[in-house]
């Protein structure tokens, strides 16, 4: 038995509990993980709520990191004892969990634990937002909502490497503060200007070649605005709402626009496509060129928590539970 956080229903964070639960031995392609951290995302909550619908019961957590202690049939990329991180895979609330090898990779030295869960599932988030979704080029504007959470101080960082300028929008000062400190060349607080006005009038009525929008349902259509001709909208996530149904004229009349609503399994169909996201993810912060601010950690108890400051927004960067 192990202790873990078990939804037996859809709802709010109040249908986070806490159990002790059965876990199996590793099956073929499987490994055993004592967890030393989980990382706590949108797409959690989502599943928690019955947003995004998942047998029941269920263990949340998609991206974890920590230590192997036991190995299924066929395995030969990790062994027991082996550091590794994994996203993509449910179990992480958890003292220990199931991982398919498959997804599961090898934490390098001078990376922590820590760190390693802070940065795989946000991490690749924002690699493949702006490496491959659209691959940011020198000179380009690009326009990140809540540049002060998880992805968006990593998607700053990544986009000024690649040679962008960067117009975050946040909701406080301290949050402009994290988002300038990361590299963001403007800040609009959209609680006290509208973030439309701000980017024309920062762009000189031009607009933005991106936008990277993880908030959905209240600036998807602010965001269309804040285009040039033939810019593209990643709605990456719905952190206000989903986002209702598009009239493709609408993209038309903004000015032959792109949207796209991806994904991470799409851009980690393969085992070498994720090893090269993690691979740069990892050597960028070995090497310091790429930092994770670890805004919260919680222990596992304390979930339902956890989950509450992430959605009424009082967390900065990446959320953790520590078992």
């Amino acid at each position: 038995m192990v202790t873990a956080i078990r939804i037996e229903r859809t709802g709010g964070p109040e249908v986070l509990d806490v159990a002790d639960v059965d876990i199996a031995e590793p099956g073929p392609g499987e490994v055993l993980v004592d967890v030393a951290a989980a990382g706590v995302n949108y797409i959690d909550t989502y599943q928690r709520s019955g947003i995004y619908p998942v047998p029941l019961p269920y263990t949340p957590g998609l991206e974890g990191a920590g230590r192997v202690a036991a190995v299924g049939s066929g395995v030969t990329d990790v062994a027991v004892g082996d550091r590794v991180a994994w996203q993509g895979s449910p179990g992480a609330y958890a003292a220990r969990a199931l991982v398919p090898a498959d997804v599961a990779v090898r934490i390098p030295e001078g990376v922590a634990d820590e760190t390693a869960a802070a940065v795989m599932l946000q991490g690749i988030t924002a690699h493949y937002l702006t490496s491959s979704t659209h691959a940011v080029r020198e000179g380009e504007t690009v326009l990140v909502h809540a540049a002060a959470g998880g992805v968006g101080l990593l998607l700053t960082q990544l986009a000024k490497a690649r040679g962008a300028r960067v117009i975050g929008t946040v909701s406080t000062p301290e949050k402009e503060r994290l988002a300038r400190e990361t590299g963001a060349d403007e800040v609009i607080r959209y609680t006290e200007q509208d973030f439309v006005e701000a980017v024309r009038e920062l762009t000189h009525g031009q607009g933005v070649d991106v936008v990277y929008d993880g908030v959905g349902a209240s600036t998807y259509e602010g965001s269309l605005t804040c285009l040039r001709p033939r810019g593209l909208l990643a709605l990456f996530g719905a952190s206000s709402g989903p986002v209702p149904p598009i009239d493709p004229q609408r993209l038309n009349r903004g000015g032959s626009l792109f949207l796209t609503r991806p994904t991470s399994g799409d851009y980690t169909r393969t085992r070498q496509e994720l090893q090269w996201r993690v691979g740069e993810l990892f050597d960028g912060l070995a090497k310091g060129t790429l930092t994770v601010r670890i805004g919260g950690r919680y222990a596992l108890s304390d979930a339902r928590k956890a989950h509450e400051d992430l959605e009424g927004r009082r967390t900065t960067g990446k959320v953790l539970l520590l078992p």
